[in-house]
Parts: C-alpha cells; sequence; structure tokens
C-alpha cells in the first residue's frame, strides 16, 4: 500500500478544517480546556499566562495574551466573515432583497428581543450599572450553530441551512456595527484615515495579478495595526478587509476571489484563531471567591442566558411569523414555520462574539466572569434544546407547500444527503 503523499494530506487536513463540525468541536475542546484549568489546582498559572505581557511596546503593541487573542487572532475569523459577507450580497443569498428580506428581517428581531430581555432583567434587578453590557445576547455565532445544524439537521431541506447562514452573517454584519459604534470610546482620526487608506491600498492589490500573500499579509498587518492605535476595535480592520475582496471572477479567472482567500484563511481561522480565543475567554474560575453563588447573584448572569435562549427564540420566531402573515413576504420554499423553532433556538448560541463583547462591556471582574460563564450556560443550553427538536423536525412529514405561499415547492436537496 502506497503511504499518502504530503500534499495529499494537507489538502485532506484543509477541508477538515472548513467543516462546520470541526470548528465546533475544537471550540467544545478549548473552552472545556480552559474551564477545567481556570478551576484546577493550577488555576493561578492560567491567570498568569492569560495576563503575560508580549509585543513590541514601541508599537504600543505591549499586549497582554488574553488580549492579543481577542484584538489580534480574533481580525481573522473577522477577515473570514468580511469575505462571507461580501460574497452573500454580490452573489449569494442576500443578493435578491426579496429572498433576503425575512431571514433580515428575522435576524434584527433576533438583536432586539434579546437585548430587551437583558436590559430588562438588569433593571429590574437594580443594577443599571451593567447595562453596558446589552449587546452581549445579541450574536450569534456562525461556525457553533451551523455545526449544530451539520450533525443534527440531517434530512432537512438544505434552504434551512441558508436561511440560518443568511441570518447569521446579517448578525454579524450588525454585531460588527454595534462594536464600532458602541464600544468604541475615543478614535485617533489621523490613526483611523491611515487604516482606511491601507484597506484601499490591499483593495487595489487583491484585484491584480500581483495577489500574493507575501505582499497582502504586510498591508494587511498595517491597516490591523492602524486600527488598534485608532481606537476603535483592531477586528473591524478584519471585516474590511474581507469585504473589499472581489466577489466575481477578475482577469479572466474562473473562481472568484472571495471563493479562494475563504479557502486559504478558514483553516487558520479555524485551527488557530478561534480555539485560542475560546481558551483565553472561556477560562472563568468559580473555584475562587465566592465561587458559583457569587457569579450567579450577578444579575448578567441571568439576563445574558435569558437574552441568549428566550429573547433569540422569541426575536427569530415571532419576527418571522409576523412578517409572513402580515405582507407578501414568505419562506424559502421547503421551509415551514415550525422548521424555524429550532433555528431560532440555533441563533442563541452566541459564544465567539459574544465572548468578544463581554471583554469590551465591563471594567470589573465580577460582572465579566459572570456573563462569560452566561455565555457558555447560555449557548449550550441554546444547542442542547435545538439539537433534539432538529431531530424531530426532520422525522415529520412535508407538506408540498411548506411555505405557504400558494405555489407547490421546488424539489430540494437534503442536509447529509
Amino acid at each position: 500500500m502506497q503511504p499518502t503523499p504530503p500534499i495529499r494530506r494537507r489538502e485532506r487536513l484543509a477541508q477538515s478544517l472548513r467543516l462546520e463540525t470541526t470548528s465546533g468541536a475544537l471550540l467544545l475542546v478549548a473552552a472545556a480546556v480552559a474551564l477545567i484549568w481556570a478551576n484546577s489546582p493550577w488555576r493561578d498559572s492560567y491567570a498568569a499566562l492569560m495576563e503575560t505581557t508580549v509585543g513590541p511596546a514601541a508599537l504600543h503593541l505591549d499586549l497582554s495574551v488574553a488580549t492579543w487573542a481577542a484584538d489580534g487572532l480574533l481580525a481573522i475569523f473577522f477577515f473570514v466573515v468580511g469575505v462571507e459577507l461580501k460574497h452573500e450580497i454580490v452573489a449569494g443569498s442576500l443578493r435578491n432583497p426579496r429572498q433576503a428580506a425575512v431571514p433580515v428581517l428575522a435576524a434584527v428581531g433576533g438583536m432586539a428581543l434579546p437585548a430587551l430581555v437583558y436590559v430588562g432583567i438588569v433593571l429590574a434587578a437594580g443594577d443599571p450599572e451593567a447595562l453596558t453590557g446589552w449587546a452581549i445576547p445579541a450574536a450569534t455565532d456562525i461556525a457553533f450553530a451551523l455545526a449544530v445544524l451539520a450533525i443534527f439537521g440531517r434530512g432537512l431541506p438544505t434552504g434551512l441551512r441558508t436561511f440560518l447562514l443568511t441570518l447569521a452573517v446579517v448578525d454579524d454584519l450588525l454585531a460588527i456595527v454595534v462594536i464600532a459604534i458602541f464600544y468604541t470610546a475615543g478614535v485617533q482620526l489621523l490613526a483611523l484615515l491611515g487604516a482606511l487608506l491601507a484597506v484601499a491600498v490591499f483593495a487595489l492589490v487583491v484585484r491584480t495579478r500581483w495577489a500574493r500573500w507575501w505582499l497582502l499579509i504586510p498591508v494587511a498587518l498595517v491597516a490591523w495595526w492602524l486600527m488598534h492605535e485608532s481606537g476603535v476595535h483592531a477586528t473591524i480592520a478584519g471585516v474590511l478587509l474581507g469585504a473589499v475582496v472581489p466577489a466575481k471572477p477578475v482577469l479572466g479567472e474562473s473562481e472568484t476571489r472571495t471563493h479562494r482567500f475563504e479557502a486559504a484563511v478558514r483553516p487558520w481561522s479555524t485551527a488557530i484563531a478561534l480555539p485560542i480565543f475560546a481558551f483565553c475567554s472561556a477560562g472563568v474560575s468559580v473555584a475562587d471567591g465566592g465561587g458559583f453563588a457569587e457569579l450567579a447573584a450577578q444579575p448578567v448572569l441571568l439576563a445574558v442566558a435569558a437574552g441568549l435562549v428566550i429573547g433569540k427564540l422569541i426575536g427569530v420566531l415571532g419576527v418571522t411569523a409576523i412578517v409572513t402573515r402580515v405582507t407578501p413576504l414568505r419562506l424559502p420554499d421547503g421551509i415551514g414555520l415550525r422548521d424555524l423553532l429550532p433555528v431560532a433556538l440555533l441563533t442563541g448560541i452566541g459564544f465567539t462574539v459574544s465572548l468578544l463583547i463581554t471583554e469590551l462591556s465591563f471594567d470589573d471582574a465580577a460582572r465579566t466572569d459572570a456573563a462569560k460563564l452566561a455565555v457558555l450556560i447560555g449557548s449550550g443550553l441554546a444547542a442542547v434544546l435545538a439539537a433534539p427538536l432538529l431531530r424531530w423536525d426532520a422525522k415529520q412529514a412535508r407538506s408540498a407547500d411548506m411555505n405557504e405561499d400558494g405555489v407547490a415547492d421546488a424539489p430540494q436537496e437534503r442536509i447529509g444527503g
């Protein structure tokens, strides 16, 4: 038997790292390791590692390991998000406004209701200082949500995945806007203009025949550094850089550069950026101080968890039901309102972006740790509730007109088919 050539092994590894199931598994493992270490007898070493400063002070980049994970590595993930946004807007599910209208409106409802649930709970609990965390339960983790759908949604129409992807992409776009507007304390205008200029240079180079990694990466690093210097969260640079990659074939190429760049960068995001960020952010210690009881006493714990599970469910499902009942807009072929019950729960898997917003929301460790724990609890509960509902939905008979638009649905491919 001939051994597998190294190139083929690398290709197969890269392909596996592009799978949503792989990304979700790596995130879970990284978060579990962090939680175990942060609550073990060696928890002081975890805290010391997170606080270790690395980087050149002359460039104002003498940052802690935890900050590097949130500001630096996560920019890779947001680059992939930016590329996906560009593709969906130009050539994908957001290209047709009428088809995209329902998931877009569902995304808006899925952000507004969790925020309202959060605000209501912290105000009722008498903790107005915690209002800065209102956006924590509004986010959806694309990779994690799609991973659960891929595992437990086998047999359901692939249009459901497109619906969830569209909703999650819009959710991420709105979350990016929220971070840029509400979680930026002050802006250094010259640095921001420099970052935008670097993005413009990247946009020019990425459309040429000389768009090679050794030329694009230095320009991207300059854009990231200047964005960091400006006071705007540095991950925004990743989104902007991804958004300027051409989504239509250029220079006679048969493949779009959004597809090529997404395929090249996603494995790095899946294997390195997201797991390390999860490892650095999910290590909430309940072994010190008052333990879990002290964290549970923080109103933000209930507010975030309820926002992710209840707020997302009511927001996505409620807005979709209203829109499809009182307007001419309808769900895509093959999808009915019952399919959106588990999908609405899947949007409650906040994880990556919710943990990032948590890092930006509070100045005190007590609220931060409580909110992080709530993100883990809420995301986990949303996934656990969605999984059996997906299996139940897949086993139910489907009508000829699931979206109730008066026209028989076109034949549908199935998830996992």
